[in-house]
C-alpha cells in the first residue's frame, strides 16, 4: 500500500506542485522534493535487503509508512488537513438499527465484542457466571472456583445483518471472561479476570494455541497478570499488547511468540492523573496506520494514546461529556474513534451514551443512545468502516446494533420500492435538520421526523394525480360556459343592438353578423335535404331571455367602458 501511494504521489507530480502553491516558499518545496527522493532511495534499498528476516522487513515498511504520512501531511494545505472529517461532521448520525434481532438473544454478561476478518460479529459473554462482590477476596484471588468453568459456549459468532448464529466455541475454558479481539488471521484473543490469564484460540480449536499468565494466581511481574482487561495484536509485527488491569496499572508488550518485551504505565496519584498514569486501563484500540495504541483509562474518564514501539505518550482525549468513567474505545480506519462511557455518579448530569470522534482533532462528531431498552453498563464497543457500531452491555446482557442514518434510510427505501431520488431528498432534509438545529437528545423523535418526510414524499405523487383529474372536468366546463356566453349576443343580436349606442351597435352588429353567418345551426341543418326546422321552432327561450335581460345591463356597461374588441379568434 505504501508503494502504491508513493507511486501515485510521484506520478501526479504536477498535482503535488499545484497543491504546494498554498505554501509559496521555494525552499520548502525543494526540501519536500529532497525528502521524497530520500524515501525513494529507501524503497530501492529495500529491494536489495533479502537476507533480513520477515520481522525486520515489516518494521522497515512501518517506518516508511510513517514517513509517508508525514510527507502527506506537509503536502496538504494546513486548513484542509482534516477537510474530509470536517465535511462529514454533519453528513451522518448514528442511530439504533431497530430491525436487529440480536437484542433478543439469551446471553450472559456481555464483556467483549470484536469483528472477524469476514466482518462477522464475535461476542464474548459469561454464560451463567456473574462477577459480583463475592467473586474475589481482598488480594484479588477468585473465590468461586467450586462452580467450575462456564459450561456454555462463551464465544459466539453472529451474522452482523440478522444476528443468525454462525459459530460458537469456548465451552469449559473460562471462569470470568472479559476482553476480546480478533487478529488478521481470525484467531480469538481473550482475557479472563478470574484466571488472570490471556489466551489465543483458533476459530475451530477447542484448546488454546497460546496462554500467557499463571492460572488463578494474580501478580505484577513479567509472568503474572492481575485481572487483565483487554488484549490487542499488531497486524504488521504480530506484537501482543495486554492492558493489566484492575489491580495493575500498566500496558505490557509481548513478542508474537508470547515473550515479554517491555511495559509502561503506573498507578495514578490521588487527585491527579498525568500522562501514562492509569486508573484501570480497561480497553485497547490499535491504530496500525499511525503506529499508535489508544487506551480507555476507565476511572480517569479519558483516552490516552501511545507509540506502539516505545510506549511514548502522544496525546490525551478527554471531554466533560465522558463523565468520570470511559469504558471502551474502538478505532475505524479513516480517522474515526468510537467510545462508550459509564453511568453518571449521583448528582452528575452526564448521561451514559456512545461517542463518535475525529481521531485527528479529538472533537466529538456525534453521540448516540439506544431506542429499545437502555444502556446500563455498556462494557465494550466495536465499529466497522461503514459506521456500523455494536455495543455490548454487561448488566443488560444485551448487544445493540447502530448504523448511520443514511444507510438506514437507503435500506428502508429499497424495501418500499421507492425511487432512489427520494432517498437523496430525505438525506438532504436530514442534513438540513442536523445543520440548522442542535442535535436532538431524543432519537425516537428524529426517527419520527424521518418517517414523516418519507410519507410526505410517497403521498405527494397521488395528491398531484387526484388534483389533476379533478381540475380537467372543471376546465372543460368553464370552456363550455365561455362558449355559451360568447354565443348569447348572436342569438339575441337585435335586442342587444337596441340597448347599445349607435357606434357600439354598428361594431357589434358587424361581429354578430359574421358569427351568425358562419355558425348558425338552423341555417346549417336547413341546407340539407329532408330537414325540417320545426324542432327548433318549438324550443322555449324564456329562461334564456330572463337571464339575458338581467345580464344585459352589466354586459353593456362593461362593453361601453372597454376599448374596442379585438377580432374573434379562429375556430381552428
Amino acid at each position: 500500500d505504501f508503494y502504491s501511494l508513493l507511486s501515485k504521489l510521484l506520478g501526479g507530480r504536477k498535482k503535488v506542485v499545484h497543491v504546494h502553491k498554498h505554501n509559496p516558499t521555494e525552499n520548502a518545496e525543494s526540501d519536500l522534493v529532497a525528502e521524497i527522493a530520500n524515501v525513494v532511495q529507501k524503497k530501492d534499498l529495500a529491494r536489495e535487503i533479502t537476507s533480513h528476516d520477515e520481522r525486520d522487513n515489516t518494521i522497515l515498511v512501518r517506518d516508511r509508512t510513517q514517513k509517508f504520512h508525514r510527507l502527506e501531511s506537509t503536502l496538504r494545505p494546513p486548513g484542509n488537513r482534516h477537510f474530509s472529517l470536517q465535511q462529514s461532521k454533519h453528513d451522518f448520525h448514528i442511530e439504533e438499527a431497530v430491525e436487529w434481532t440480536g437484542l433478543d438473544l439469551k446471553l450472559g454478561q456481555v464483556s467483549g465484542l470484536a469483528l472477524d476478518p469476514e466482518n462477522n460479529l464475535v461476542v464474548f459473554h459469561r454464560g451463567d457466571h456473574v462477577w459480583d462482590e463475592n467473586s474475589f477476596d481482598s488480594k484479588f484471588v477468585y473465590q468461586q472456583r467450586g462452580l467450575g468453568p462456564i459450561e456454555q459456549n462463551t464465544i459466539i459468532v453472529l451474522n452482523p445483518s440478522n444476528a443468525k448464529l454462525l459459530h460458537s466455541t469456548g465451552k469449559s475454558l473460562f471462569y470470568l471472561p472479559h476482553g476480546l479481539s480478533v487478529d488478521k488471521n481470525g484467531n480469538y484473543w481473550v482475557t479472563d479476570v478470574a484466571l488472570h490469564q490471556v489466551f489465543k484460540l483458533g476459530a475451530k480449536d477447542k484448546e488454546p494455541l497460546l496462554t500467557l499468565g499463571v492460572p488463578l494466581q494474580p501478580g505484577s511481574d513479567k509472568n503474572h497478570f492481575c485481572q487483565p482487561t483487554d488484549v490487542a495484536v499488531d497486524p504488521i509485527t504480530g506484537s501482543i499488547y495486554v492492558s493489566d488491569g484492575y489491580c495493575n496499572s500498566r500496558i505490557i508488550r509481548f513478542s508474537p511468540n508470547g515473550l515479554y518485551v517491555m511495559q509502561w504505565g503506573e498507578e495514578a496519584s490521588l487527585g491527579t492523573s498525568g500522562p501514562g498514569q492509569f486508573c484501570i486501563p480497561h480497553s485497547l484500540a490499535l491504530i496500525p496506520d499511525l503506529s499508535q495504541l489508544c487506551v480507555a483509562d476507565r476511572e480517569n474518564g479519558r483516552i490516552q494514546c501511545f507509540r506502539l514501539e516505545t510506549g511514548e505518550f502522544t496525546r490525551e482525549i478527554k471531554h466533560k461529556a465522558f463523565g468520570r468513567e470511559l469504558f471502551a474505545v474502538s478505532y475505524v480506519p479513516g480517522g474515526l474513534l468510537f467510545a462508550v462511557n459509564g453511568m453518571p455518579y449521583p448528582g452528575e448530569a452526564e448521561s451514559v451514551q456512545g461517542f463518535v470522534m475525529n481521531f485527528s482533532t479529538g472533537e466529538i462528531i456525534d453521540t448516540f443512545i439506544p431506542l429499545r431498552k437502555s444502556f446500563e453498563m455498556p462494557h465494550d464497543i466495536v465499529a466497522s468502516e461503514d459506521r456500523t457500531v455494536f455495543v455490548g452491555d454487561v448488566h443488560a446482557k444485551a448487544v445493540w446494533k447502530f448504523a448511520s442514518v443514511e444507510k438506514m434510510e437507503h435500506r428502508s427505501v429499497k424495501k418500499a420500492g421507492i425511487e432512489v431520488q427520494e432517498t437523496k431528498e430525505s438525506e438532504t432534509v436530514a442534513e438540513a435538520r442536523l445543520k440548522n438545529k442542535p442535535e436532538s437528545r431524543d432519537p425516537l423523535k428524529n426517527m419520527d421526523k424521518q418517517h414523516l418526510v418519507q410519507q410526505a414524499s410517497s403521498t405527494g405523487v397521488s395528491f398531484v394525480l387526484i388534483t389533476t383529474l379533478l381540475i380537467i372536468p372543471v376546465v372543460i366546463l368553464l370552456v363550455i360556459l365561455v362558449f355559451i356566453r360568447w354565443r348569447k349576443p348572436t342569438v339575441y343580436g337585435a335586442d342587444g343592438e337596441r340597448k347599445l349606442d349607435s357606434s357600439s351597435g354598428r361594431i357589434l352588429g358587424r361581429l354578430r353578423g359574421k358569427g351568425g353567418g358562419g355558425i348558425n345551426l338552423g341555417n346549417f341543418f336547413a341546407s340539407h335535404k329532408g330537414y325540417s326546422r320545426k324542432g327548433f321552432d318549438r324550443l322555449s327561450t324564456e329562461g334564456s331571455d330572463q337571464e339575458k335581460d338581467e345580464e344585459d345591463g352589466t354586459d353593456s356597461e362593461e362593453e361601453c367602458s372597454a376599448s374596442p374588441l379585438p377580432p374573434a379568434p379562429s375556430s381552428s
